[in-house]
């Protein structure tokens, strides 16, 4: 068997999100959750499956960015469509200024997804709430918006795209909401998602599921409420969130699992944030995680010959790497953070054709380490080698300054979270010193 270059190439793109019911995309994933610490998506998908008709869900879920969370939630996605729902999938980030959110933005976009994906399917609704809010709003940002000749989906990306174009505009479009969020909210319920729901019921599908990706990447910035915008979003609203009358599951970010508004965010939702860790290469005690290893270099080859079994693909290593231990370098130096691998791999390929040499990979590493030591001050190496002998963390402000800018990755394992920098920076005379 020939490795396919330009076929690897495109697959080892780290932009791209696998779809898992697509059968090409299907072929390259790989199941980490036995070293993850835990089936995360299987909990999410049973607490949506096995409650009660009719009874609504709302779930949170988060991890580090890069690590593979919009992969998972196309997993679940397919296993709750197999199961006879209708998913509603969409990347908030396509459709909000990630700078700049607000939940009345949130409530939109899910209306407005929810209801294109309706009208793929022949389901249409035209609920007079909106009729009267496209007739409103229309007015103060001069886009009239005639309701009787375009469905709703398109009403609302009218509005919305007009004013994510314009800070002015998205102003003026919150100040018209915000005192009727409530209005809005009830209108979703009982125009939108009930009826919606009603006729998918009938036409034999167990419910509806919207799943939000993508705003854990929203910024941390201050909110004129005096509130952090996740915090704002997520705590302060998530009531509001949490309302809507069908299965929902957001993701959040990261930092309020490590926040001390971790205890209202549950009080919220009624449910604790599912966490989705790195995979180990590293166990707590500094020991090779051999299973974490090759799970990646599983994940690596699966790429390279999609639909070949690893005991197949294992034995084709030369063709891809000069030798096995390049292989396992890649992998060590990731960190088990799986963007980062495909983004060494990419810019491994981006230099050379396979079979990828040793001095290749490592003046990529290099490169990579050199990126990331010059923005690394010296109090944060302090704090670096500290966490390397305590494996914990603890600080709100330290937590966000060295996991946003990929320092430190989070595990997991039967004992809880644990902490260890990124590898590359290990190798760091700064951090040796």
């Amino acid at each position: 068997m020939k490795l396919d270059i330009q076929n690897f190439f495109q697959a080892c793109d780290p932009s791209k999100t696998l779809v898992v019911e697509q059968p090409q995309d299907r072929q390259y994933y790989i199941d980490f959750s036995r070293v993850r610490g835990g089936t995360i998506i299987q909990e999410l998908q049973r607490t949506i499956t096995y409650l009660l008709p009719g009874k609504a869900t709302c779930q949170l879920f988060t991890g580090h960015i890069g690590c593979g969370k919009s992969t998972e939630l196309q997993r679940l996605k397919a296993e709750l469509e197999h199961s006879g729902f209708h998913v509603v999938y969409f990347e908030s980030s396509q459709s909000l200024d990630m700078a700049d959110v607000d939940v009345t933005d949130i409530l939109l976009a899910i209306a407005r997804e929810v209801s294109q994906s309706l009208e793929a399917i022949k389901i249409s609704l035209k609920p007079s709430y909106f009729q009267k809010l496209f007739s409103e709003v229309g007015d103060f940002l001069l886009t009239p918006v005639e309701f009787k000749e375009i469905e709703l989906s398109a009403g609302i990306a009218k509005i919305t795209t007009k004013a994510k174009d314009s800070p002015k505009l998205r102003s003026q479009l919150r100040q018209y909401l915000e005192p009727r969020t409530s209005n809005l909210l009830e209108a979703i319920n009982k125009e939108l998602l009930e009826p919606a729901r009603a006729k998918l019921l009938n036409n034999g599908k167990k419910g509806l599921v919207v799943i939000v990706d993508n705003l854990d990447r929203v910024d941390n910035s201050l909110k004129p409420t005096g509130y952090y915008q996740p915090e704002y979003l997520f705590v302060e609203r998530g009531d509001q969130l949490n309302k809507l009358n069908c299965h929902v599951v957001y993701t959040v970010p990261l930092i309020l699992i490590f926040s001390n508004t971790l205890g209202r965010l549950t009080n919220r939702f009624g449910v604790e944030p599912k966490v989705l860790p790195m995979v180990p290469v590293l166990l707590r005690d500094n020991t090779e995680c051999t299973e974490g290893i090759m799970l990646l270099q599983k994940m690596v080859m699966a790429r390279a010959f999609p639909g070949v079994s690893w005991e197949q693909s294992s034995k084709l290593v030369t063709q891809v790497f000069d030798n096995y231990s390049t292989l396992e370098r890649l992998c060590r130096a990731s960190g088990g953070h799986l963007r980062n691998l495909l983004g060494l791999l990419f810019r491994c390929l981006q230099k050379e054709n396979p079979p990828i040499s040793r001095q290749c990979l490592e003046s990529v590493i290099r490169q990579r380490r050199n990126e990331l030591t010059l923005t690394i001050t010296e109090d944060e190496w302090e704090l670096l080698r500290a966490l390397n002998q305590q494996k914990t963390f603890r600080g709100h402000e330290k937590y966000e300054l060295l996991i946003r800018s990929m320092f430190v990755f989070e595990y997991r394992d039967d004992d809880g979270s644990w902490f260890d920098i990124n590898p590359i920076l290990r190798e760091s005379k700064e951090f040796t010193l």
